[in-house]
């Protein structure tokens, strides 16, 4: 069955949006979104009586049903709640230095794929992209939503967030003071304050920085199979730009307990990096 994210911060002008599913009976209709109605009904051509799946993040998923259609408007009845999230066991955040175009939408994609809980937007000294004040909004709700389709493909429940982005250095500050306030986009600024995401608050397990490969360097941190023990590990990643972190960047990171961490000897892409520490990091977990 197709599935579709229900924003609970909907702007759409609808009485029964801007509600969380778990808060209404089974058989209770409401009415869908605009952007859902434009892609079920209009793209899909979708039919009365058709089902499909709805998730809001806020745990498990809901089959729902069609009931009306109409020409700008359509509602569906929950059917049934299934419970399932298909989480990750390793809580991750990756601070990821931005990167342009198609290469970032992928590391975003694929990231969510595997699970990752939010990813923190970076610029860097030796960064692609500095996002002007103006472009910000803009490109935050295009990455969220990049993130959100990937949650529709691959079946989990709860989108990671897609933090607004900050210099690595403001970053790195912000963790040596652990001071965790972040900027969401609209789509999702409901969906933040949910007690999942609170964890994010609190430091983490553990920190590391994926690494170039350098002579006389532990592979793996140490600690990084005792924390992977937890019952549910919390690890922040450092993913510097296709230039690497300057050694300004490099020692404020090793400052503050980001350990290196090189997967192999070979030098990964910036796309690549986080898609190989996640599947690495939940293979070790099993």
């Amino acid at each position: 069955m197709r599935r579709f994210f229900y924003s609970s911060d909907s702007n759409d002008d609808h009485s029964l949006l801007s509600t969380q599913l778990a808060t209404l009976p089974l058989g209770s209709d409401i009415e869908l979104p605009d952007s859902i109605v434009h892609h079920w009904c209009r793209v899909l051509r979708a039919n009365i009586g058709d089902q499909g799946v709805l998730f809001d993040g806020f745990g498990g998923e809901y089959q729902v049903q069609l009931q009306t259609i109409s020409k700008k408007h359509a509602t569906v009845t929950l059917l049934a709640h299934i419970e399932d999230d298909r989480s990750a066991s390793v809580l991750t955040k990756i601070g990821l230095v931005m990167s342009r175009a198609e290469r970032m939408d992928y590391a975003i994609q694929k990231s969510t794929e595997l699970g990752v809980t939010a990813i923190q937007l970076l610029s860097s000294h030796h960064g692609e992209v500095n996002l002007k004040p103006a472009q910000v909004e803009k490109k935050l709700a295009h990455w969220q939503q990049v993130a959100i389709a990937a949650c529709e493909q691959c079946g989990l429940n709860r989108p990671p967030l897609i933090l607004a982005p900050i210099s690595i250095h403001d970053w790195l500050a912000k963790v040596a003071d652990n001071n965790q306030e972040t900027v969401v986009s609209p789509i999702v600024t409901t969906l933040s304050q949910d007690a999942y995401y609170q964890r994010l608050q609190q430091p983490a397990d553990l920190r590391m920085q994926l690494s170039v490969p350098a002579l006389g360097q532990p592979a793996m941190p140490e600690l990084l199979p005792v924390t992977l023990k937890h019952s549910t590990p919390y690890i922040e990643l450092l993913i510097g730009p296709e230039g690497g972190l300057s050694d300004d960047e490099c020692q404020q990171a090793s400052e503050l307990g980001f350990h290196p961490w090189q997967i192999g000897p070979r030098v990964l892409r910036t796309e690549t990096a986080p898609v190989v520490a996640l599947a690495t990091l939940h293979a070790l977990s099993h």
